[in-house]
């Protein structure tokens, strides 16, 4: 049986399509239909905006990624950029750059993941565009957030003395999709529970942003400087860093990485460390801390129960990266970049 292409049903069928599942809150004056979208700002606070791209053969690949997992990844990444921010998300638009031979199906459940992911969130999806391309796909939100004066989380807040946190663990993510390189085998690797479940897989397949966590980090102004671990955790020491005009030194034996990357890096005589230091996707939470805020966050960590939050390191007053090891110290490596070699 020969399938149902998105060029067989054309722009204004798949438009319809997403339009016929999403409904607006009362804050949306003007919804999907228009020239542009008309909202009305939450009062006392100010707007949060971000943007992010999720292009095939960088961002994914769909040998291994289902189409609901794609949609899935588009918004949470967004979502997380928000939560490091310390904002409540609130709306979301979605383009999608299709190529004519996408199925139907695949494009719904592109469709699925998308909105799932802004069901949990309370995200109201309320516009975007629909183009036609040779290639590749690529879907591109952006997603726009609230937050209160003085609770925006930015990354040049940091000082000599802070404390280093991270939420959660890292390294899972880097680990899942080389598995998922090597095996090709997606459909293999069962996500719905059971004895194969891969939760190394799962945590790249589905990132989770830690909106809560940011926003409780910002309401109780808790955090002095934030960012989400994108690109792998060096990524984020650097940039953060690069912003204070400070220096850090993370304690190796502290960061947090999980039974299943330890066994994984064993099993490949590889450093355990390397995945949550210059891998990427992890989507958790790096974050900095006065000392004299330890109370603050010993409330978020309260309010969170049971996400991790654990402190891996000191900000410095020399502009100095080291990780420092049982041995001794050393530079911190790299973390992800686009338009570099590796």
């Amino acid at each position: 049986m020969p399938t149902l292409t998105v060029s067989d049903i054309g722009e204004r069928a798949l438009i319809a399509r997403i339009k016929a599942r999403v409904s607006m809150p009362s804050w949306v004056v003007i919804g999907p239909g228009d020239d542009a979208a008309v909202i009305q700002p939450e009062r006392g606070t100010y707007d949060v905006v971000t943007t992010d791209a999720q292009v095939e053969g960088v961002h994914f690949d769909r040998r291994f990624v289902p189409p609901d997992a794609i949609g899935h990844r588009a918004l949470a990444v967004n979502l997380s950029d928000l939560a490091a921010m310390g904002a409540s998300p609130r709306a979301a638009l979605l383009s999608l750059a299709l190529p004519p031979s996408l199925d139907v199906g695949d494009f719904e459940q592109l469709v699925d993941g998308v909105l799932a992911v802004a069901a949990t969130h309370r995200v109201a999806l309320i516009g975007g565009n629909i183009t036609q391309t040779p290639g590749p796909l690529t879907v591109d939100i952006t997603a726009i957030g609230s937050v209160r004066p003085r609770r925006a989380l930015t990354r040049s807040g940091a000082r000599p003395g802070d404390a280093v946190y991270v939420t959660g663990s890292l390294g899972e993510a880097a680990v899942g999709l080389q598995r998922l390189q090597t095996q090709l085998a997606a459909p293999k690797l069962r996500e719905g529970g059971g004895a194969g479940i891969d939760p190394c897989v799962i945590r790249y397949l589905r990132p989770q942003p830690r909106i809560r966590a940011g926003m409780l980090l910002g309401r109780n102004r808790a955090a002095s400087s934030c960012m989400d671990v994108s690109d792998g955790l060096a990524d984020c020491v650097r940039q953060v860093a690069e912003a204070s005009g400070v220096g850090m030194t993370l304690d190796a034996a502290s960061i947090p990485i999980s039974a299943e990357v330890r066994e994984a890096q064993t099993r490949r005589e590889r450093d355990p460390l390397e995945p949550a230091l210059s891998g990427g996707d992890d989507y958790e939470l790096f974050f900095t801390v006065r000392p004299t805020h330890r109370g603050r966050l010993r409330m978020v960590c309260q309010q969170l129960g049971d996400l991790p939050i654990t402190r891996i390191g000191v900000v410095t007053k020399g502009r100095e990266l080291l990780v420092r090891e049982e041995d001794g110290t050393r530079p911190l490596p790299g973390g992800y970049e686009h338009f570099t070699s590796t």
